[in-house]
């Protein structure tokens, strides 16, 4: 039998979000009687203690019995557990030069680490992500910055709300101008900004209307990575041609930075790829966008527009085209900048329940059918003290010669 065990977030500020709610650890039950579980005790999650021993849940502040320990964020060095595998996201991958101290510990405590972000099928896609979450509330916190710079309409903020419900009911009640909105990515992210762009019954056009034509209603195009990039030859080929040659492709995203008013970034950005919008292309006189929502929030990336990452406590700020510095979202002059990069905190319950959902089905199974899509395997980035084959490549990382 594989004990598991729900641990407690300890990183500040304080994470609310839990992978498993009461009820998506009842419905774990019910279908694979063999695991079990205990909820470490805690005071920060969204779920109250009582909620889990409601559901008959063992409650401790012991855990060091579980086999398999469960957590959303980095845990930090102290409170790791010699020898045990843990799931979270350890945000050490891509090299995270704050995380090295992270991965060497799990190394010399003989830590098993699956990382959720390796969670993936046999095509490298992710299974298990917050994305979704990410989405919802990033198009809600546009909406919100649109009408706190331009003093038309005050929504509150999404962590005062209960759920994404909540959120769709708050901008049922506010009226938009006739606004064009591009919004970049068709996976998790961009999908989750979608829902609340068509609960809000923003009409939705194809790119030739979006570039074309004057509407007397806010619109939105949900546009791919073969809209905003062309190939320098100008022949046109498919989208894995892009993912395998964007060096080939330069960036074509003006045409709609010249007719948008607001931009919602919920794409993947990969290495190599053209910026989306340059810091020049921002100073253009045809560069049209006053709201920038940027989901992805890569510094420095391919949002010229976003020069850091804002918090959910001050969640806007304002970017010069002009000097390429920080300025008050309200001047005329500035792009107002939504970029928090935790955006899924906002919406704690239902971020928790939905990525609990994704876990009982792509990752509890694997515990109990010897892992026969491998799903385990290749998220396993330690094992024995070593890294896997299969990350290796952070070798030179943890040993601190990168």
């Amino acid at each position: 039998m594989t004990k598991f065990g729900v641990i407690k977030e300890r990183k500040n500020p304080p994470d609310r979000r839990v992978v498993f709610s009461p009820s998506g650890l009842k419905n774990i039950m019910e279908k694979f009687p063999k695991a079990s579980f205990v909820v470490e005790k805690s005071d920060v999650r969204v779920f109250k203690d009582s909620e889990y021993q409601k559901e008959g849940f063992v409650l401790s502040e012991d855990i060091s019995n579980c086999d398999v320990l469960i957590g959303v964020k980095e845990v930090p060095v102290s409170a790791l557990i010699p020898n045990k595998k843990y799931f979270f996201f350890s945000h050490t991958i891509k090299k995270q030069p704050y995380n090295r101290a992270l991965l060497k510990a799990v190394l010399d405590k003989n830590i098993e680490l699956y990382d959720h972000e390796v969670i993936v099928d046999e095509r490298g896609f992710r299974l298990i992500g917050f994305g979704k979450y990410a989405g919802i509330v990033g198009a809600y916190n546009a909406f919100r910055t649109w009408g706190i710079k331009q003093e038309t309409f005050t929504l509150p903020k999404a962590e005062t709300l209960n759920n994404q419900k909540a959120l769709e009911t708050e901008l049922s009640k506010i009226k938009l101008p006739n606004i064009k909105i591009v919004l970049t990515g068709n996976g998790k992210v961009g999908n989750g900004a979608k829902e609340i762009l068509d609960a809000m019954k923003v009409k939705e056009v194809s790119v030739s209307e979006y570039l074309q034509t004057t509407f007397d209603e806010p619109v939105y195009v949900q546009i791919d990575v073969l809209d905003y990039n062309k190939r320098k030859d100008g022949e046109i080929k498919d989208k894995n041609d892009f993912y395998v040659n964007p060096q080939e492709y330069e960036g074509d995203f003006m045409r709609f930075a010249k007719v948008s008013d607001m931009y919602i970034a919920g794409h993947f950005f990969g290495d190599g790829a053209p910026f989306i919008f340059t810091r020049e292309d921002a100073k253009s006189k045809d560069f049209n966008i006053k709201v920038v929502a940027d989901i992805s929030c890569d510094i420095d990336g391919p949002v010229a527009s976003t020069i850091r990452s804002s918090t959910i406590a001050d969640p806007i700020y304002g970017y010069d085209p002009k000097t390429e510095s920080e300025v008050d979202f309200k001047g005329s002059n500035a792009i107002a900048v939504m970029a928090v990069d935790n955006l899924p905190c906002e919406l704690p319950k239902d971020a928790s329940e939905g990525f609990g959902e994704m876990f009982l089905e792509h990752v509890i199974p694997a515990f109990f059918n010897n892992d026969k899509d491998e799903v385990l395997k290749r998220a396993k980035m330690t094992e024995n003290g070593k890294l896997t084959t299969r990350y290796s490549y952070l070798q030179d990382y943890v040993e601190g010669k990168e």
